[in-house]
């Protein structure tokens, strides 16, 4: 149910960006290694006229089944593949429980609230001034850039919706 009022969400507040919009709107979409080595990202934008009119991110990582909701059909043949005692889930969808471990460890903004700072700086720029702001940086100057963000991978983030950008179609 929350993945649906998520979605929706999403398509609702980009209705308005799309229908001032004149030119074609092309969806782009990369699989991305953001945020280390052990989850992925699935990072989506709408481009118009070569500039990002909505950004959309998700990570997928292995957690403790039982303390999160997994992706579809954890619970039937797709996960019987899983590793025992984990579950194929979205952070996204789990934001609660994984900002839970992240206050743990210091942090103080919650995983869907750093997302959503990554995507508002995104919208409303084209590939080349992302790839402007990112040149030269590393990890730890990229959080500065960022306002609202605190995550260490920012730079990640940011460099996989480029790559969405860039792949539009």
């Amino acid at each position: 149910m929350k993945k649906i009022f998520a979605a929706l969400l999403v398509v609702c507040m980009m209705i308005p960006v799309l229908a001032l919009a004149e030119g074609e709107i092309k969806i782009g979409q990369a699989d991305y290694a953001a945020h280390g080595e052990k989850c992925f990202a699935v990072l989506t934008v709408a481009v118009q006229d070569d500039v990002i009119a909505a950004a959309y991110i998700d990570e997928f990582q292995f957690m403790t089944k039982g303390d999160v909701i997994g992706v579809p059909n954890s619970d039937a043949g797709f996960g019987e593949s899983f590793p025992e005692g984990q579950v194929l889930a979205s952070k996204r969808v789990n934001s609660e429980y994984y900002s839970a471990n992240m206050a743990k460890a210091g942090s103080t903004v919650a995983l869907a609230d750093n997302y959503a700072a990554i995507e508002a700086f995104v919208t409303g720029k084209t590939i080349a001034e992302l790839e402007a702001e990112v040149e030269g940086k590393d990890a730890a100057a990229m959080v500065d850039v960022v306002s609202g963000c605190t995550l260490a991978d920012t730079l990640g983030y940011v460099n996989g919706l480029i790559e969405a950008a860039k792949a539009a179609k």
